[in-house]
């Protein structure tokens, strides 16, 4: 491919397509009957395909979040009854953690970026990719059919002997999360065998983009933890249905022996969610900071680290269950230590951000709002390592705005931001920047306003998942509620905008952001094939930026 002069002005630029060349066919033009996108084998028709339907996800769950919220607007019944209330605030649980927060990275940006970072045709198992595609549409179909003929009220944890007792229709529900593991455990598999026998000449392991090591280590946990969720959900299943015994005490069952499995597979099941989104930052910081990334291998390395750890970390959810003082001891370290990589990351990305040629466009200013969600969440963590914080705040509203701040704020955050910033790549469209500084803004402020007044009633003592409560939470719960309609109406604004450029966008340079990642270096939207021609050589590293040169002063007159 020949180089753009555009970008090649800076020495040692990683060159990108010539933004005046004869542009060829996209992969969005090629084909558009309906058959030809719902039987397409193209890992970026898959991965816009990913992308519409976590979206949708995404809607349903955040209208049973707002369901929650208005119900607890007053003590006691607002607008929906106790056994309603258990149903929305579970479902919106499952919603969000199996059908958006786990899939919405790695299935959307995953499957479209990977290949073009690796300068690959296209993933390893194409037709494997599209099946995880239909298996978790299929388990959403029926989790969604059991949500609506009798819903299920135990929480998303489903923790036993409740969920083996309840009248609710667990089973379908259940069987659902269990064929979406199915689909996660593809797409790992997918990647982890993209990455090691398709990169294309010049790409080392030490030459990967950041965001390609970080779906590394997702799909390794991906791998590696979900069977364990599928075994102990068919367990569940097996129980409520059939009354084997396994969880039961009464038949010498062991309920913490469901929490053991379960939070096995769900401690590493944080990081599925919050690795791909570290590795969307690491992209967005280097690009938006015109400055190549700080401590390329400590990144790297800390994103295997956070992978392996997370699977010795598991008990300190545990800490009320019974479990020894040496075992609570052991768990809590371990879990510190999660927060040591994590650390690492931050370190590097704000040494990245450090005199650097700062474009404060709408991803880099979802990154401040990532690496603000990231600390201040990151910080709870560790106190919630400490056994003797933890007993009074489990099950607290506390547990509820750290797991907030710390999952859902920075995948939300990495989410928008990988929208934004891919949006030209995927699309070849450009959205309103105004409208998206003010989405920013918004959606920023209003998480905050949702889940730092829930920090507040769990320090205060109000138990998560109730439905009725003291009336000296309520002004509080007043303030949450305000705030989720903030956040909802900064996600409107975003959807109304984005869907307007779609059609209306005007069109993207092949590179507007001037960025020196690899998928930059075809067209913007690709053609069908990734790239026109010989598959590329690489010979710069990724994230290669000259330094930023500093600008005159002129002498005083």
């Amino acid at each position: 491919m020949s180089p753009s002069s555009s970008i090649a002005a800076e020495p040692g630029a990683v060159p990108a397509p010539d933004e005046h060349h004869e542009h060829h066919p996209s992969y969005l033009v090629d084909g558009t009957t309906v058959k030809s996108w719902l039987l397409t084998l193209d890992h970026k028709r898959i991965g816009v395909m990913y992308l519409i339907w976590v979206l949708l996800f995404f809607l349903i769950g955040g209208i049973y979040a707002l369901v929650v919220r208005l119900e607890l607007l007053t003590p006691g019944p607002t607008i929906i009854d106790a056994m309603t209330y258990n149903r929305a605030f579970t479902m919106h649980g499952v919603v969000m953690i199996f059908l958006f927060m786990i899939p919405a990275i790695p299935g959307a940006f995953g499957n479209f970026m990977l290949p073009l970072m690796l300068g690959a045709k296209d993933v390893a198992f194409p037709r494997l990719n599209l099946l995880s595609l239909y298996l978790l549409l299929t388990g959403a179909v029926i989790a969604i059919w059991g949500m609506i003929n009798g819903g299920m009220d135990t929480g998303w944890t489903f923790y036993t002997p409740y969920s083996t007792h309840t009248t609710t229709t667990v089973a379908p529900i259940l069987f659902g999360a269990f064929i979406i593991g199915f689909s996660s455990i593809a797409t790992g598999l997918n990647f982890i065998v993209t990455t090691h026998t398709m990169r294309a000449p010049g790409i080392t392991w030490w030459k990967m983009p950041l965001f390609v090591w970080a779906m590394y280590a997702t799909a390794c946990i991906q791998v590696l933890a979900t069977p364990v969720l599928g075994l102990v959900l068919l367990l569940v299943v097996g129980e409520h249905l059939f009354h084997f015994g396994i969880f039961d005490p009464a038949q010498g069952g062991d309920p913490v022996l469901f929490q053991h499995l379960f939070w096995f597979y769900s401690h590493p099941a944080v990081y599925i969610m919050v690795l791909p989104a570290f590795g969307v930052m690491s992209e967005v910081v280097a690009a938006f900071s015109r400055k190549n990334i700080f401590g390329y291998r400590a990144v790297a390395f800390s994103s295997l680290g956070i992978a392996f750890v997370g699977f010795f970390a598991w008990g300190h959810h545990m800490f009320v269950s019974g479990q020894s003082t040496f075992n609570a001891g052991v768990f809590a370290v371990l879990t510190m230590l999660v927060g040591v990589f994590t650390a690492i990351k931050v370190f590097n990305w704000v040494g990245t951000v450090y005199k650097g040629a700062v474009d404060f466009k709408t991803p880099f200013a979802y990154f401040c709002g990532f690496l603000y969600f990231t600390v201040f969440g990151g910080m709870t963590g560790v106190a919630f390592a400490t056994a003797s914080l933890d007993v009074p705040w489990h099950d607290t509203y506390f547990v509820v705005a750290h797991f907030h701040f710390i999952m859902v704020g920075a995948t939300i955050m990495a989410f928008m931001a990988a929208i934004h910033y891919w949006f030209p790549k995927m699309f070849g469209k450009m959205y309103h920047e105004g409208w998206g500084l003010v989405s920013a803004a918004l959606i920023i402020l209003g998480f905050n306003a949702t889940f730092i007044p829930q920090f507040l009633l769990g320090n205060a003592g109000m138990p998560r998942r109730y439905y009725e409560y003291p009336e000296r939470f309520q002004t509080l719960n007043v303030a949450s509620t305000a705030g989720a309609s903030l956040l909802a109406f900064g996600f409107l604004i975003s959807a109304i905008y984005l869907t307007y450029a779609l059609v209306y966008g005007r069109r993207a340079a092949s590179n507007p952001w001037r960025s020196r990642g690899y998928e930059w270096l075809t067209e913007s939207p690709p053609p069908t094939h990734n790239f026109v021609g010989p598959q590329p050589t690489y010979s710069e590293e990724p994230h290669f930026y000259v330094e930023p040169k500093k600008a005159e002063v002129p002498d005083a007159v």
